[in-house]
C-alpha cells in the first residue's frame, strides 16, 4: 500500500515556539500540525532542521555542564564540545529513521517521510534532466547555425 500522501486541503499549522520546543525535545504535535510534520522532515531543508532540533535537544545538558559541574570553565568547556560533536554524530547517523518516527508520530504510516523525499528527489532530476536537454539542444542549433546547415 502506498504511503499517505498530504492533499492540498491539508493546511501547514506552524506551531507556535512552546509546541516547536516541546516537539524538538521529542514531544507529539496535536493533529492540526500533522501536515506541517511531514513538511518540515520532507521539505529541502529537513536535515538542517533536524539537526537544529538535535542542537536544542542537546541544549539542555550542555547548560547543565557548563553551570553545575564543578571545575576550571575550560575542561567543562571543552567536555561540552565533545558532547556536541558525539551528539551530532549519533543525530545525523540516525537521521532518517528518527524523521520516520516523527512522521509516524504525528499520524502518518511509516516510510511516508522517505517516500515524499524520493518523489521530490525524482521531480528535481527531472527538472535537471529537462534544463540540461534544453540546453543541449541550444548548443546543438548553434553549431548547426556555425555549420550553415
Amino acid at each position: 500500500m502506498p504511503p499517505e500522501q498530504p492533499t492540498t486541503a491539508d493546511q501547514l499549522h506552524r506551531p507556535g515556539p512552546l509546541r516547536w520546543l516541546w516537539y524538538a525535545l521529542g514531544g507529539g504535535l496535536p493533529a492540526r500540525h500533522r501536515s506541517w510534520v511531514l513538511h518540515d522532515t520532507t521539505t529541502g531543508t529537513w536535515a538542517y532542521r533536524h539537526v537544529a532540533r538535535a542542537a536544542v535537544q542537546m541544549s539542555i545538558p550542555i547548560a547543565l555542564v557548563l553551570l553545575l559541574v564543578p571545575g576550571p570553565f575550560w575542561i567543562r568547556g571543552m567536555t561540552a564540545l565533545g558532547g556536541v560533536l558525539l551528539g551530532l554524530i549519533f543525530s545525523t547517523a540516525y537521521m532518517t529513521e528518527t524523521t520516520e518516527n516523527r512522521v509516524r508520530k504525528a499520524g502518518y504510516p511509516a516510510g511516508t517521510a522517505q517516500a515524499v523525499r524520493d518523489e521530490a528527489q525524482l521531480g528535481r532530476q527531472a527538472a535537471e534532466t529537462a534544463k540540461r536537454r534544453a540546453a543541449a539542444e541550444k548548443r546543438a542549433a548553434r553549431y548547426r547555425e556555425r555549420q550553415g546547415r
